[in-house]
């Protein structure tokens, strides 16, 4: 008599996947045909994607690296599919990155509207509050008088990269998770999309002048607290002395004796003018008044936060420079003041505790369901995904 089928070997219940979920091995391939083998998908899968890196190559060199949110989105979505072929189902790229992108793509044409509410403008809280923190000194100047060169130097490269990686990390950050673990992208989602929503409501409630702005006008041009007053619009040569933030008195040989607003002064030393002009018209259209909290410093405390118990032990050193080195460059390119930046941080801190809060009451009413004991750790799943750094998506996909 033949023993019975030995049924964990089609199903294995225990298989675990990324997450730490239970995962049905192969199962989901049943429907294939006999003829696409796992070494065929294999194959199909990286002309796949050598084909997509391939195409993006061929865009960033004539174009650029695409900063605009709707074809960052596009493009990520198109590789994460060519990186599924084989491993997850191509349906669950869709399932979950377009109602991400429809979220941020509602959030982009609300926070047009931000600054047509009619609330008045914060011209003067935010700059006196740098100057308590700085003993009178206003760091935007003082940063510009000391490292604004006639010329563009290469920390100014630096600045400009840094400021412009925020419109591709979250995105990355995101990608990145989503190979490794559906459920790890879902929450890292609801983070992000959570703080630039509440961004947006303190840019529609308590809009909010940037230095640069602030550099151009006078007291008395703004005392009835508009939110774009004539003097914004004036070329800073023009600018004159009596301004909010005054003149830069000690500037370097040859650099300019007025704040000028520098997050792009690095792209020629680059040579790429496409990404100039693109970053240009991009700040042209954009709310102008909306500075507090900076969401580019809390984006960037975001996910560094998120991922402070998801990376080896070093690559945490790299996490806290870039949020110090993020908040210099908004600083001393004149987009932000300090204490924008530390609004931006404290939403950032405020978002991951209430998710945190509710994900462990979530897991703790779970676990009383099942009687499973609750492990006690900040973040139950982190121990069981250590992101390498820089990240690489090098183990299987899970569902």
């Amino acid at each position: 008599m033949s023993s019975p089928p030995d049924v964990k070997s089609a199903v294995d219940p225990t298989s675990v996947a990324g997450d730490g979920e239970p995962r049905r091995r192969r199962g989901r391939r049943r429907w294939l045909p006999a003829w696409v083998t796992p070494g065929l998908l294999t194959w199909t899968r990286w002309v796949s994607i050598i084909g997509w890196a391939v195409a993006f190559g061929i865009q960033i060199y004539y174009q650029g690296v695409p900063f605009d949110r709707e074809d960052l989105l596009l493009w990520i979505v198109v590789g994460l599919a060519a990186a599924s072929i084989g491993r997850r189902a191509l349906w669950t790229v869709i399932v979950d990155w377009l109602p991400f992108a429809l979220v941020l793509l509602a959030y982009d044409y609300l926070r047009g509207l931000s600054d047509t509410l009619g609330m008045p403008t914060w011209w003067t809280p935010q700059l006196n509050v740098d100057k308590f923190l700085f003993g009178g000194i206003e760091p935007t100047v003082w940063l510009q008088e000391h490292y604004k060169y006639a010329s563009a130097r290469w920390w100014d490269v630096a600045v400009t990269l840094t400021y412009v990686s925020f419109f591709v990390l979250p995105y990355l950050t995101a990608g990145v998770l989503w190979l490794r673990s559906r459920k790890e992208f879902r929450r890292w989602a609801a983070r992000f999309v959570s703080l630039s929503f509440l961004a947006f409501g303190l840019f529609a409630l308590i809009p909010a002048a940037p230095p640069w702005a602030a550099a151009k006008c006078t007291a008395v041009e703004v005392a009835n607290h508009p939110s774009n007053p004539i003097c914004m619009k004036f070329s800073p040569a023009f600018v004159r002395p009596d301004t909010l933030l005054g003149s830069v008195t000690h500037q370097r040989q040859g650099a300019h004796p007025y704040l000028d607003r520098i997050s792009g002064r690095g792209w020629p030393k680059l040579h790429l003018g496409v990404a100039q002009a693109l970053l240009d018209k991009g700040q042209g259209v954009v709310d102008q008044v909306a500075a507090v909290p900076s969401l580019h410093a809390g984006g960037t405390m975001l996910v560094a936060i998120f991922l402070w118990r998801r990376v080896r032990v070093w690559c945490k050193a790299l996490l806290v420079a870039y949020v110090v080195f993020m908040a210099i460059t908004l600083v001393y390119a004149g987009e932000h003041y300090f204490s924008d930046v530390l609004a931006g941080w404290l939403a950032a801190a405020a978002v991951h505790t209430a998710f945190v809060f509710f994900e462990r009451r979530g897991r703790h009413a779970t676990s009383l369901d099942t009687l499973e004991q609750t492990p006690h750790t900040l973040e139950p799943t982190a121990s069981r995904m250590e992101i390498p750094c820089p990240p690489i998506a090098t183990t299987p996909l899970s569902t």
